[in-house]
């Protein structure tokens, strides 16, 4: 017989298969309440949240600096649209600025839009700097790329789950193999109208696939050398993950542009942003409206984004994924030295991934 609590878990499983679109296929476990590294079902059962919402929840559920950070504005103000200025937008992007090193910060939803607004201003670059034709602009993506499921992303995807049934597809884009420098320069040497190049420091959703040293200092400088933009996907690989900031930062370049969002607000509230150069922000700053988001300089989101780079500070939380992440990698080896069964161990801090090996035979999964 189920318990009252069971019965109230396989009722919430029952009403989201019944009235919810199937676009996920979760585990069967309920959840109601979490705090720090913890999260409870409805049973009262407590686990470890060892997913932390794909790596938005970094400092835990509930923490309360940033919770009451959201509840002080929330109180004062919640949203203007930007038909007018509010006194927390220009504060929140002084500070992102200066702290990152870029001269503009254009805040909006989720990664996904800032990889999209990544596209529309390379192009828009291009025609009006690089002077190619317009219409003909090119982007250079990677293969087993995962840059967000909007219709212009998946079209240069290969993944057959995100593109069957979907198209018909956005034009203007040339995948190559990720971290190949030759396949880069071949394909910008025979391609003048390439606007940029979009690419992930770490692919996560392949497999967290780490480039060889080196990869991506030169491939900044090759796009420097045949003039176009490269434009860093950071929303897997940034926001300490890797022990840094940003993937990037391991590499030591910078960006012409970098897509962000994951871990901005810890997940309080949707918040991506793109960072660029003035020489960048020139081109939309010149057309107002151009690119136009109803929740843009959100004064709620930007208060928990603000307080959440606090924590990172006061809380030494980069410096402690690289503690964390040495410490795993030496647990993992030791481990695949006495289990031959295991597999491959790729990692960046604390951005890694184990390989599953299988009987060749029964098809059982060896180690997981």
């Amino acid at each position: 017989m189920l318990t009252k609590d069971q019965n109230q878990a396989a009722r919430a499983i029952s009403l989201e298969e019944k009235h919810g679109a199937h676009n996920y296929h979760p585990l069967p476990v309920v959840l109601s309440k979490g705090e720090g590294v913890y999260v409870w079902d409805v049973d009262g059962k407590k686990y470890y949240d060892f997913l932390s919402a794909y790596s938005a929840v970094n400092q835990g559920h509930c923490h309360p600096r940033i919770v009451n950070a959201m509840i002080k504005q929330a109180q004062t103000l919640t949203l203007t649209s930007r038909a007018f200025h509010n006194d927390k937008l220009g504060p929140y992007e002084a500070y992102v600025t200066n702290y990152f090193g870029f001269d503009k910060v254009l805040p909006m939803n989720t990664g996904a839009e800032a990889v999209e607004t990544s596209v529309k201003i390379s192009r828009k670059w291009a025609y009006e700097v690089k002077g190619i034709p317009e219409g003909q602009a090119q982007i250079i993506v990677c293969e087993n790329n995962f840059h967000g499921r909007t219709t212009t992303i998946i079209s240069f995807s290969n993944d057959p789950v995100a593109r069957k049934n979907f198209g018909p597809f956005t034009k203007g884009f040339i995948k190559i193999e990720y971290d190949n420098l030759e396949a880069l320069e071949a394909t910008l040497k025979n391609n003048p109208n390439v606007a940029g190049f979009l690419v992930e420091p770490i692919q996560g959703e392949a497999g967290v696939y780490v480039p060889q040293e080196g990869y991506l200092a030169k491939a900044k400088a090759l796009c420097e050398k045949y003039g176009i933009l490269f434009v860093a996907d950071e929303v897997m690989s940034g926001f300490g993950r890797t022990g840094k900031w940003f993937g990037f930062q391991n590499h030591e370049i910078v960006p012409d542009m970098v897509c962000m969002a994951k871990g901005l607000t810890a997940s309080y509230l949707p918040l991506g942003c793109l960072m660029v150069s003035d020489k960048i922000a020139a081109k939309f700053e010149t057309t107002p409206m151009m690119i136009g988001l109803t929740y843009n300089g959100h004064p709620v989101a930007l208060a928990a984004a603000l307080a959440v780079i606090n924590i990172y500070e006061s809380d030494k939380l980069i410096e402690n994924t690289r503690q964390m992440g040495a410490y795993l990698e030496s647990k993992i080896e030791e481990m695949r030295s006495q289990h031959p069964s295991m597999g491959a161990f790729r990692n960046t801090g604390l951005l890694g991934c184990l390989d599953v090996l299988k009987n060749k035979t029964t098809g059982k999964i060896l180690f997981l």
